[in-house]
């Protein structure tokens, strides 16, 4: 059994304790290290090369996002779960956008938070792209939406007609068997158009290609 290597990243001493009791429970997750502040992650993933970082998204020094967006331009970046207090939360917004690949409340039950970490770990998201558009409508975005929306269109552009079509049934929180149905496609066929998508966007995971998408306004309507 391959161990998942976790880092756990908060200010409070109390939370990581917490933390580290109930995932230590998990046969399959090693804890490699703790930091107590974001300015701390670069050094402790160089040297402890965790899988999973899971991050607090409010700290002193440097907070989750900063962490997180310096964190996820790195080559061999690991998965980044958030952690947060409030699920309707514009840093949360930005640190999706930023790369994490999802984000879970400090009172989640434990089981769901160990479940997360698997997830992320085997490259799947840890949640689907229909709950990141109910927090997008949840949040105030700053920034002038015409322009996010031109950005979006462009970045968009280098798709062909297949791969828009799939980008945007994942922006509607279709699963890779719903995208197979609906357009006439096998599994496998599905799967090699979302990792085309990724790779010719440059992004992380499924969930900001919902973000674009949602961006771009090819969501608008769309139920």
């Amino acid at each position: 059994m391959n161990l998942i290597k976790l880092l756990l990243v908060d200010d409070d001493p109390l939370v990581r304790a917490g933390l580290s009791f109930m995932l230590g429970g998990a046969d399959d997750i090693e804890i490699v290290g703790e930091a107590s502040d974001g300015a701390q992650v670069a050094g402790r993933v160089a040297e402890l090369r965790p899988d999973v970082v899971l991050m607090d998204i409010r700290m002193p020094t440097m907070d989750g996002l900063a962490a997180t967006e310096a964190l996820r331009k790195r080559p061999d970046a690991p998965e980044v779960i958030v952690l947060t207090t409030f699920h309707a939360d514009e840093q949360v917004l930005r640190a999706l956008r930023a790369g994490a690949a999802g984000f879970v409340l400090k009172d989640t039950p434990p089981a769901e938070i160990v479940a997360a970490v698997r997830a992320v770990a085997a490259g799947e998201p840890v949640l689907s792209p229909s709950v990141t558009q109910q927090l997008i409508t949840q949040v105030t975005e700053v920034g002038p939406q015409q322009g996010r929306r031109e950005r979006a269109l462009e970045r968009l552009a280098p798709l062909g007609e297949r791969e828009r079509e799939v980008a945007v049934a994942v922006g509607r929180g279709a699963s890779n068997a719903d995208i197979a149905a609906e357009l006439y496609l096998s599994v496998a066929t599905v799967k090699a158009h979302v990792s085309r998508v990724l790779t010719k966007l440059d992004l992380n995971n499924r969930v900001q290609i919902a973000l674009l998408a949602h961006d771009a306004g090819l969501l608008d309507g769309v139920e």
